[in-house]
């Protein structure tokens, strides 16, 4: 018999409300969706970039800013290794920006000072899923009888290009999360370049700013001597550093290498403002080794001025009034709420492992967003006007069944959208257009199975069921293959694949339940009620 049980009934109704009810955010006002409680899902679905606006960036690693770094690090552990551990003396001699040029001091350390320089080398393995060979990070080579030439490999350097970008990704994540934004999009696109678009934002000048900042930052003492006072260069133990505002001043300060407290032992920094002026300020907190650090240097320099140094810039200079030995402090600098906001946000953040720079940067404007919405709109309703009425015209009272499923479906397809808070993009919009026109093949099917049963003798009823039940194989492999594809696009594609591929999945999974098991009610039902004695198709 062609019937469903009662709580098989109760059940696909239930799950059809349920979607609308997701779904409706998207048409309550919003006064009225921020009086509901908050246990409900109120909210809308997000808009992309395309369609809301905002501010969109491309960045790509610096690699000679990065090569720089790494070939300053490997000078630290060959200099700890050689040295500090084993007592050999050793010099570095000049050499290319892409390499280390090491003069051992005593030629008869040469064969100790390869196996320990080649120990701090890591093996990379460079093919997929560790099925690849092994090869060395470093190359090490004599040259001579008294230098050691150190390079990274290619495949070193690919590695600690990759392994830069994936931080720069969690750095840049935290950053633009703490903005307040909604739906950023962050991800990496080929080997060393990093994609940011976060829709409504309209400042891409503080975007860039925010995301341009390594957000190294060192508390240095200045040197005694200062520019004006007669010298002309920055005495041996420092170097010339401009202040962050627009004055050009300059100052002396100690070089890094001498700094006493460095940034890393950073736990937190808030914005807040200053009690005496009411001037913007970032406040700052150290973890203990830090807290320890920074109340010596206080401590011993009561009366002297330091250096708050920001990106190889002076934020402030100011002078130590008194020990400060509780970890925290603030950095003033004639701020504005914003930058004060921006730079608290950073130093959360942590440092980023290379400058980046930015190869491209777009802005889209909120009235172009309107305009694809409107589009998309107006596209949808085309759409959907031309399925109601083809469907109608060529089933008739079914046709009329079929379009109920179809309402459902879209209702259906928009509330899981909500409730995952996916994005929708223009060519999200589009895989909603192809969806409206993919959800009622399966009801062809269906009825032209049940015109070839009715035409082969079959009674209204027996015809109905062998029509539903025989279509069901060919409607789920049908949007299973099609499935596959939204998953291999959603895989392998990128931005707006990615928009496209994600409505279309669901669109999929929403059309096999209303177009099969919905309209199986509907007509269960009304096989029911009317007792036909003949199939209105």
């Amino acid at each position: 018999m062609f019937v469903l049980t009662k709580w098989k009934s109760l059940s696909i109704v239930a799950i059809v409300l349920f979607g609308i009810f997701l779904a409706s955010p998207n048409v309550l006002p919003e006064t009225i969706r921020k009086g509901m409680p908050d246990v409900l899902p109120m909210s809308s679905i997000p808009l992309g970039l395309d369609l809301q606006g905002g501010s969109h960036v491309l960045l790509e690693v610096d690699k000679p800013d990065l090569m720089n770094t790494l070939t300053r690090q490997m000078r630290g552990d060959i200099r700890s290794t050689l040295f500090t551990e084993n007592k050999i003396k050793h010099s570095f001699a000049k050499a290319n920006d892409d390499e280390l040029r090491v003069r051992l001091l005593e030629p008869g350390d040469m064969e100790r000072a390869l196996g320990l320089i080649r120990g701090l080398s890591q093996t990379v393995n460079t093919g997929f899923f560790g099925q690849g060979s092994d090869v060395a990070e470093l190359e090490v080579d004599q040259s001579g009888t008294d230098i050691i030439v150190v390079k990274y490999s290619d495949a070193g350097l690919e590695q600690r290009i990759r392994r830069a970008v994936e931080q720069a990704l969690e750095v840049i994540e935290r950053r633009i999360n703490e903005l307040g934004t909604t739906q950023p999009t962050i991800q990496q696109q080929g080997a060393d370049r990093i994609i940011v678009q976060v829709p409504g934002l309209q400042d891409p000048a503080r975007l860039k700013k925010l995301l341009g900042q390594t957000a190294k930052l060192d508390f240095r003492l200045l040197c005694e001597a200062q520019p004006g006072g007669g010298a002309d260069r920055a005495p041996v133990g420092c170097e010339e550093l401009a202040e962050k505002d627009a004055t050009g001043r300059l100052y002396w300060v100690q070089t890094a290498r001498r700094a006493t407290v460095d940034g890393a032992d950073l736990v937190d920094a808030q914005p807040g403002f200053d009690s005496r002026n009411g001037e913007p300020i970032v406040t700052f907190r150290f973890n203990q080794k830090g807290a320890l650090a920074f109340g010596r240097l206080t401590q011993a320099n009561v009366g002297n001025p330091f250096a708050i140094v920001l990106d190889k810039e002076v934020v402030s200079a100011p002078v130590i009034q008194e020990p400060i030995l509780g970890g925290t402090g603030q950095i003033s600098g004639n701020f504005s709420v914003d930058e004060a906001n921006d730079l608290a946000i950073v130093l959360r953040s942590g440092a980023l492992p290379a400058k980046l720079t930015i190869v491209e940067e777009r802005t889209v404007g909120p009235s172009l967003g309107s305009d694809s919405i409107r589009a998309g709109l107006i596209a949808c309703i085309l759409g959907l006007i031309g399925v109601l009425v083809f469907m109608i015209a060529s089933y008739g009272l079914f046709g009329v069944f079929a379009n109920i499923a179809l309402l459902s479906n879209l209702m259906m397809l928009f509330g899981i959208m909500t409730f995952f808070q996916a994005t929708l993009t223009l060519p999200g919009i589009a895989g909603i257009v192809l969806t409206l026109g993919m959800a009622v093949d399966s009801n062809v099917l269906v009825f032209e199975r049940i015109r070839e049963e009715v035409r082969n003798g079959r009674t209204p009823l027996n015809a109905i069921e062998t029509g539903f039940s025989r279509a069901f194989s060919t409607i789920l492999d049908a949007n299973i293959t099609t499935f596959i594809a939204a998953v291999v696009l959603f895989g392998l594609g990128s931005g707006p694949i990615r928009g496209f591929s994600v409505t279309l999945g669901i669109g999929i999974m929403t059309t096999v339940f209303t177009a099969y098991t919905l309209t199986r009610l509907i007509v269960a039902y009304w096989v029911h009620v009317q007792r036909p004695k003949t199939v209105p198709l």
